[in-house]
């Protein structure tokens, strides 16, 4: 068990990377485009489909351990199982072995804490392109 927890582990510390590198580059692109005066919708499709593509990212690492690991049959029912599991949609129609049963339960953990991640920068980032400054600011 210890050894699969230290892969969920690992595999969190890989999705913490790649959403604070997907954040940071969206954090240099914003001014930008908010100096070239684009406060329109299609800003915000972009800066939410940047947001999708690094949960994408992060879920097709933990699937790819799902398959490697021989915890899921085929690629696309771990690619399918790690979505539903990191959104915690959890339709349960797949199931993990026993043994990884734990992993799937911390990436369930890792899906919420990146996707509030990713509100509280949609929300900063919505904030700053309407010129909105907070209460307390």
């Amino acid at each position: 068990m210890l050894p699969r927890v230290l892969v969920a582990w690992c595999l969190m510390a890989a999705c913490v990377a790649i959403h604070a590198n997907g954040v940071a580059r969206a954090l240099r692109w914003l001014p930008r485009q908010i100096a070239r005066n684009r406060r329109s919708t299609w800003l915000f499709i972009a800066i939410a489909g940047w947001m999708v593509l690094l949960h994408v990212a992060e879920v097709s690492a933990w699937a790819f351990v799902y398959f490697v690991g021989r915890a899921l049959q085929d690629l696309p029912t771990s690619l399918y199982f790690s979505a539903v599991t990191y959104t915690t949609t959890g339709y349960g129609d797949v199931v993990l072995p026993v043994q990884w049963r734990l992993v799937g339960a911390i990436e369930a953990l890792t899906g919420i804490l990146m996707c509030g991640w990713s509100t509280g920068f949609f929300f900063a980032a919505v904030s700053r392109v309407m010129g909105v400054r907070s209460p307390n600011a």
